[in-house]
């Protein structure tokens, strides 16, 4: 064998991927420059100070306390939806997965209406819960339910992939051995499947703790970190939402690194 054919098979130059690579470019540059000019704001504001102030810190308070509600909430009832999704065929499994689906794709002011208009005050459910003292509305439930509507289907859509992926054979072996279908569950399907399932929990609390839409229509009030940016905007301007938004953006780079470490470990599992 020659030195020529040992060399690997590189060549310098790719001429079929400058067009798409120019074409990716421009969409790149069009994230980059937002980013840059939204960071080049933070410097002239009083980011510390403004995030002191009662109304920042209420906001900031009720979004950690309800994003993990609503995550918790989208997890327990979320993931055995996800894998009985991914496991069973049955008589309107269509449906169901166009419901699982349909939160992401209506617009989020379209989906808290649609909150709205199943247990708003007026509605029974709404008016009951109301003379009971847990209005469902304009409190932290209400902010509770909204995030949860929005950002459920991710936790059941990555938990459904997750699942997918796991050797049905290896659960019919544990079944053999005598596992019930909760204990197979438990330590063969659930361990196997767990990093799209945290990826999905993680994915679920960024898109609750960053809810605004559907938030404003049921519960407008308290407010959470997003609604509290649109009061400020009308307020103040771009310049008034700047620290608040910078919180947001924090959680975001947080969740980004949490799912690809994640991704990273279920990649290393699978070998």
């Amino acid at each position: 064998m020659s030195l020529a054919d040992a060399a690997p098979s590189w060549r310098p130059s790719r001429p079929e991927l400058l067009v798409p690579a120019a074409l990716g470019g421009v969409l790149l540059l069009y994230f980059a420059v937002p980013f840059v000019a939204f960071l080049s704001r933070a410097g002239v504001t009083g980011v510390v100070g403004d995030l002191s102030t009662p109304g920042a810190q209420r906001a900031i308070r009720n979004s950690l306390v309800t994003a993990p509600v609503a995550t918790a909430v989208a997890t327990v009832l979320g993931v055995p939806l996800a894998y009985v999704l991914a496991r069973r065929s049955f008589r309107g499994k269509r449906l169901v997965e166009a419901l699982v689906v349909l939160p992401l794709v209506v617009p989020p002011v379209v989906g808290g209406t649609m909150v709205l208009s199943a247990v708003g005050r007026f509605t029974p459910v709404g008016a009951a819960a109301a003379a009971a003292g847990v209005p469902l509305t304009d409190s932290l439930l209400g902010v509770v339910l909204a995030q949860t509507f929005v950002a459920a289907p991710f936790v059941v859509i990555t938990a459904r992939a997750g699942f997918g992926a796991v050797d049905e054979r290896l659960e019919r072996a544990s079944r053999s051995l005598g596992y019930g279908p909760v204990a197979t569950f438990r330590n063969v399907s659930l361990p196997l499947a767990r990093g799209a399932v945290l990826a999905g929990v993680v994915l679920t609390f960024a898109r609750a703790v960053g809810e605004f839409g559907a938030t404003m229509m049921v519960a407008y009030n308290p407010r959470t970190v997003p609604t509290r940016i649109w009061v400020e905007f009308i307020a103040g301007g771009v310049d008034a939402v700047v620290p608040l938004a910078l919180v947001l953006l924090g959680i975001a780079v947080l969740v980004l690194t949490a799912v690809q470490r994640l991704g990273r470990v279920q990649a290393v599992t699978d070998r």
